[in-house]
């Protein structure tokens, strides 16, 4: 064990179910991404503990969704603050089972903090309307109230921040969830729900399973006591999910896959264009739903662009996300490194040029350079299928109609990225490309009060903004006649 990691200590993690903690007849390892070691373990729930997990909830939905607006409010802020104060030990938890660097894992803790803050002030503010009448003696109201048991599946990418928004928005309309969290990242995950639990929030109202996907998932799912799912993750998953739920006419939000693309115009400023998308594309190792992957360049400015991105991501250090000045940590799992390996290998053999990394890091855990690939042609399969890694394919355009006809070439569509001083073209882009989410010259998604969602195979639903708590709403309407 490294300096770095005897000062962290990584616990087992349980069940939480009906307001105890529990262990389960079965369990599987938690690894280390920097080492490739096991260190800890969690619980994975069979039938018998999903039931109970349905029960509990049931019981705690009569409670929570009879708790006055007021009073969900004030004992989600003090979840926010336990968050708060304990950031630093959840940051390093997370990067232990994760490998973002401790800097991230701390600022998607925090950034959690306040999301919960956002939606407990949401809570106090669901508001219904009364529509005027066209008789006499006859009033018409419009309430809000809560769909009930929410079912929430989330990845590992991001193992707080994308659970907290599922919590958060159902905790504040009312609901009661059974989250779902993510095997190989389990700790901090856990730390979310026990701030919740610390916070003085009842039995029942939020409960935390693990298993085999496809098992829970099909048991939560199909049954009845569940009114509604909300699930992060790929857009094949996403979409066996979504018709599970069809089946039974249940509620669903899907946040689904990517492929967003950055497109950069020569009159841009280049190296303020490059610098941005570089910490964009390498964030979290690019393993990001939102982030930059087809790099699209106008023709005039390719070589100057190149040249500021190969730079600036040559300079990012890579290492133990636990270690003081590392930028950028392993890859999650194994699984990444070979997908990693696999696009390289697709996009040269069909003449793509290699800028800059591209085979892995030859030591201990699943470490892949930041990779450039320059002229990726079209065909190339990390032009068709979303990366999650750190590797950007780099091609070129030359006209406005070219470059939007690739933008939207995908059937995806969650986010999309420009860079232009021409304020005609910021207009037309906004209005011509077809995506959830548009960040020009900057890049500002993920606010806790920004709406946050794809279209097209990118999913539907919002997690995000005052969108977020619809879907954890059903509208009631009430004419009575005095």
């Amino acid at each position: 064990m490294t300096v770095a990691h005897a000062k962290h200590a990584y616990p087992d993690t349980l069940l939480h179910i009906d307001g105890r903690w529990r262990a389960a007849a079965r369990q599987r390892s938690v690894v280390n991404p920097a080492t490739a070691a096991p260190i800890g373990q969690v619980a994975l729930a069979g039938e018998v503990e999903l039931e109970e997990a349905v029960q509990a909830a049931r019981s705690g939905f009569e409670i929570w969704r009879n708790t006055p607006a007021f009073e969900r409010s004030k004992l989600m802020r003090v979840a926010a603050q336990c968050l708060r104060e304990r950031a630093n030990a959840i940051a390093a938890a997370m990067t232990m089972e994760q490998g973002k660097p401790l800097a991230e894992a701390r600022i998607e803790v925090l950034a959690a903090a306040d999301t919960i803050d956002w939606f407990a002030e949401e809570a106090r503010r669901t508001y219904g309307r009364v529509i005027p009448s066209r008789a006499a003696g006859v009033t018409q109201i419009v309430t809000r109230e809560p769909v009930g048991v929410v079912a929430a599946f989330t990845p590992w990418n991001f193992p707080v921040n994308q659970a907290v928004r599922k919590i958060a928005a159902a905790l504040a309309a009312g609901c009661a969830v059974i989250l779902k969290g993510p095997e190989e990242t389990p700790a901090s995950c856990a730390a979310l729900v026990h701030a919740f639990v610390d916070a003085g929030l009842p039995d029942g109202v939020l409960n935390l399973v693990f298993g085999v996907p496809a098992d829970v998932s099909g048991y939560l799912i199909r049954h009845p006591a569940v009114a509604k799912i909300s699930f992060t993750g790929s857009t094949q998953v996403g979409k066996q999910l979504a018709s599970l739920a069809g089946q039974q006419m249940k509620r669903a939000t899907m946040e689904l896959g990517g492929h967003a693309p950055a497109i950069v115009f020569a009159d841009a400023d280049i190296a303020r264009a490059a610098t941005l998308l570089v910490a964009a594309k390498f964030r979290n190792a690019g393993q990001v739903c939102v982030s930059p992957t087809r790099f699209l360049v106008e023709e005039a400015a390719r070589d100057a662009f190149i040249h500021h991105f190969v730079e600036a991501a040559r300079a990012i250090a890579v290492g133990d996300g636990l270690h003081d000045g590392v930028q950028m940590g392993p890859l999650a799992n194994a699984r990444r490194v070979d997908a990693m390996e696999a696009l390289v290998a697709d996009a040269l053999a069909r003449g793509a040029k290699l800028a800059l990394g591209g085979t892995r890091i030859d030591r201990a855990g699943f470490f892949f350079p930041p990779t450039v690939l320059t002229d990726v042609p079209r065909d190339a399969r990390m032009m068709n299928e979303e990366p999650f890694g750190p590797v950007a394919p780099i091609t070129t355009f030359r006209s406005y109609d070219e470059v939007i006809a690739e933008a939207n070439r995908l059937p995806v569509g969650l986010a999309a990225y420009a860079y232009t001083r021409d304020n005609a073209t910021l207009d037309r882009l906004s209005r011509d490309i077809e995506s959830g989410m548009i960040s020009l010259n900057h890049h500002g998604l993920g606010l806790p009060e920004l709406p946050f969602g794809g279209v097209k195979e990118s999913g539907y639903g919002s997690e995000g903004g005052t969108e977020a708590m619809e879907a954890y709403l059903v509208t009631k309407f009430v004419s009575r006649l005095s």
